[in-house]
């Protein structure tokens, strides 16, 4: 029987693929997901993928359906088992494979699940996402055949490859460790007996329910079960990780959360002493104060456009050995793979913590201080989105004004910046704002508003929630 498949018109994201299991995600997806993807490693001249599965209640039956859809289309597959999505991506970047395929919901919450794939050593994203469902649907596949499967547990190695770059020499830390019932609870429990050191892990079992909080490190709230564990042992600093591990968290020991720029200024300072004037990459939503603390340090900032697979393919093409997003992405190219590892993050973070004479919150209080919105996310139309950003930086150009058009428009005056971008993912636009004091704040949230009443959007809500870093 030819082979022909449509996924839900919401699953097809620029990442990866996801959806609700049972309502827009199911099995079927992911046999069609392997039959195509197979079909393009195949025509590739590939024929290994490696393929893996987060904790979720509903990733060992799509990972099987991945499976099937792939020997369908005669590749040999490398069973990673359940894991970290770094752990998937270690077997890509080690064993040779030609492709690479996660079930995993990331940071979602319990009932949604997804793909995140790779193509060789390069994420497999946007366009390449779009031409999948394409094929799919027009049954464009290779012949029916019959590959075989083989189940490989990497666990091990990548413990042992992840505890090979400790640098902290013997220096006894005391760490809390938030795996928040994800999937990096087996490695992530064995990892924390290489490190030297005091070491709590909370929520260590792998629960596809989350019952704990939402897996998700990069929102405050999240992060509070770690704080009182950190404050309760008087621990040098807390680390968490979301669903699949491909996102860091991280708190002080005095309770204090470093966002994904503060963590990449002490990581940059650290690997600009081996890599001088090296390219170091975020994203528009970063600080100014990491900007300019990565040129105080000596190395060349580079501002891109958010999205992890952007941010890989940016670092591959630039050489960057290092690269953060504020979502928690962290990327090593600098002794390790170039790919988003949160568990190797946390080595690196320790081990400079463990080498410096200053504890990590005196690190974090001795960054600059500014005062900014949080992410504000409102409801906009899919198409009009990007019509949005293109008459607000119409308006921002023939005004004169000091504007960065690499994702979005990010606008720089004697306050501070406010950005306006539209979502990669979602039918929404994203704003922030940040200055140096409140006054300059109401300022740029006043320019913001005006670009938005300009084109006909309700402003969004800044006072709802106020953050400072």
């Amino acid at each position: 029987m030819p082979f022909s498949h449509s996924f839900h018109p919401t699953s097809l994201r620029e990442y990866d693929i996801r959806g609700v299991v049972g309502k827009t995600l199911n099995p079927e997806d992911g046999f069609a997901i392997g039959r195509t993807f197979g079909s393009i490693v195949a025509r590739s001249g590939g024929n290994i993928v490696a393929v893996g599965y987060d904790g979720r209640t509903h990733s060992p039956e799509l990972e099987k359906a991945l499976v099937e859809g792939l020997k369908a289309s005669g590749i040999n597959v490398l069973r990673v088992g359940r894991g970290p999505t770094p752990l998937l991506y270690f077997a890509a970047f080690t064993r040779g494979t030609d492709g690479a395929v996660m079930v995993t919901g990331s940071h979602n919450p319990p009932e949604y699940n997804g793909f995140k794939m790779m193509i060789g050593k390069k994420p497999f994203f946007g366009k390449d996402i779009l031409e999948l469902g394409r094929l799919s649907a027009a049954g464009d596949v290779v012949d029916a055949t019959t590959g075989h499967d083989e189940l490989v547990d990497l666990q091990a190695d990548y413990v042992a490859r992840l505890a090979r770059d400790w640098d902290g020499g013997e220096q006894k830390l005391k760490i809390v460790w938030d795996n928040g019932n994800g999937a990096a609870g087996e490695v992530l429990q064995e990892l924390v007996k290489h490190i030297p050191g005091d070491h709590t892990v909370i929520f260590p079992e792998i629960d596809g329910h989350f019952p704990n909080h939402h897996p998700d490190p990069t929102v405050p709230k999240n992060l509070e079960a770690l704080i009182a564990a950190v404050k309760g042992t008087a621990a040098d600093l807390g680390i968490a990780f979301d669903g699949d591990a491909d996102r860091i968290g991280a708190v002080d020991g005095n309770g204090n959360v470093l966002f994904g720029d503060q963590l990449l200024v002490i990581l940059a300072r650290d690997v600009l002493k081996t890599h001088p004037g090296a390219i170091i990459i975020s994203d528009v939503k970063a600080s100014q104060v990491l900007f300019d603390e990565i040129e105080r340090a000596g190395g060349s900032p580079l501002m891109w456009k958010t999205g992890h697979s952007l941010i890989k393919a940016k670092m591959a093409e630039t050489g960057s050995p290092l690269a953060a997003e504020m979502s928690g992405h962290v990327f090593f190219a600098d002794k390790w793979y170039g790919f988003d590892d949160a568990l190797y993050a946390a080595v690196r973070l320790a081990g400079i913590v463990a080498r410096s004479p200053l504890s990590l919150a005196e690190m974090h209080d001795a960054l600059p201080s500014v005062i900014n919105t949080p992410e504000l996310r409102f409801e906009c139309d899919d198409v009009r989105k990007f019509a949005v950003i293109g008459e607000v930086a119409a308006r921002l150009r023939k005004a004169g004004a000091a504007v960065s058009e690499t994702d979005g428009v990010r606008v720089k005056t004697e306050d501070g910046w406010w950005l306006l971008r539209a979502s990669n993912t979602q039918s929404v636009l994203v704003a922030r704002a940040e200055a140096k004091d409140p006054e300059g704040l109401e300022r740029l949230k006043a320019d913001l508003v005006t670009q938005l009443e300009a084109s006909g959007i309700a402003a969004p809500d800044f006072d709802a929630a106020s953050s400072g870093h």
